[in-house]
């Protein structure tokens, strides 16, 4: 093979792996009880509603940017053990990374589903079990469910979506935080609901 043939054969490579990884393919599969597990790409009506921020860092975009650490009360931070990668918080609707008890990123806004409803986020200790990428879209309820963390049973996970409106049971946040805890939650991290 000439020497020109090997520099095509490694740029090909190369497009094809960024592009996969682009698209969302991790190399994983989801797990056999999961509720959603179709990747479409986004309905063209729906585009406005999953738009990428303007910024390469979720912590910048509008929504993230409004909460920090003052607005995290002291009972929120005690309701969330050391141990969790991820917390929520469904009264204040706010949501966390941490490490070792120490917030990594957020606070930010959440949006859960709406309480005493069959709809309503889960309460209590979960962990990561597979996440999809930027084209997800819920075959149960055929709405784009960008970079989902799926972590409870009935395929609840952390992904992009509406701060105004209720999910389904799912924790919405905006885009660049959707992206933000895609990119470091690693499955089997634990997840705390409270």
């Amino acid at each position: 093979m000439a020497r020109g043939d090997y520099r095509l054969t490694a740029v090909l490579a190369f497009l094809l792996v960024a592009g996969t990884t682009a698209a969302g393919w991790r190399g994983g599969r989801p797990a056999d009880n999961a509720a959603s597990r179709t990747v479409r790409p986004p309905l063209t009506g729906r585009a406005a509603a999953i738009e990428m921020p303007s910024t390469p860092n979720p912590r910048a975009t509008p929504d993230a940017a409004t909460a920090g650490p003052s607005a995290l009360g002291p009972s929120a931070r005690g309701s969330c053990p050391a141990a969790a990668s991820a917390c929520v918080d469904l009264s204040d609707h706010l949501t966390w990374l941490q490490s070792d008890g120490r917030i990594t990123y957020g606070p930010v806004p959440m949006e859960p589903g709406p309480p005493g409803t069959q709809r309503a986020t889960p309460r209590g200790t979960f962990h990561v079990q597979w996440k999809a990428g930027p084209n997800y879209i819920s075959t149960e309820y055929d709405e784009p469910m960008p970079y989902a963390v799926f972590f409870a049973p009935g395929g609840i996970a952390f992904h992009g979506g509406s701060l105004t409106m209720p999910s389904h049971g799912c924790v919405h946040l905006d885009i660049g935080s959707a992206r933000y805890y895609h990119d470091h939650l690693p499955v089997g991290a634990e997840v705390v609901a409270f």
